[in-house]
């Protein structure tokens, strides 16, 4: 039995109450139509998730990589693919060989 069948042993049905709430939480407004649509949406979309519930995975070891190679992270090297000048060239304001950016900090 998984953990969530344990929690709830029942499937949840959504009433049009809980999509008022949710539409509300979430700053969104639906017509009559849409309301009616979002419950049989999100009531089919519980009744999925119910029936994955169902699945043995007792067995079944957790996914951590998605290849058989582990820490496949490359070394960083460091490249300068722009030289200095060309960086500067673009700056909507400089000074020699800097940056200039507006003074946020006070004394």
């Amino acid at each position: 039995m998984t953990l969530l069948k344990k929690l709830y042993p029942h499937t949840m049905q959504l009433d049009l109450n809980t999509v008022d709430r949710l539409a509300h939480l979430a700053r969104l407004e639906f017509d009559e139509d849409t309301k009616a649509q979002m419950l049989h949406d999100m009531n089919r979309f519980l009744a999925f998730a119910d029936k994955l519930n169902e699945l043995d995975i007792e067995s079944v070891e957790p996914l951590i990589y998605m290849n058989d190679q582990h820490n496949v992270l490359r070394k960083d090297e460091v490249i300068q693919d722009i030289d200095h000048e060309t960086a500067l060239k673009n700056a909507p304001k400089r000074d020699s060989d800097f940056f200039r950016v507006p003074k946020v900090i006070e004394k």
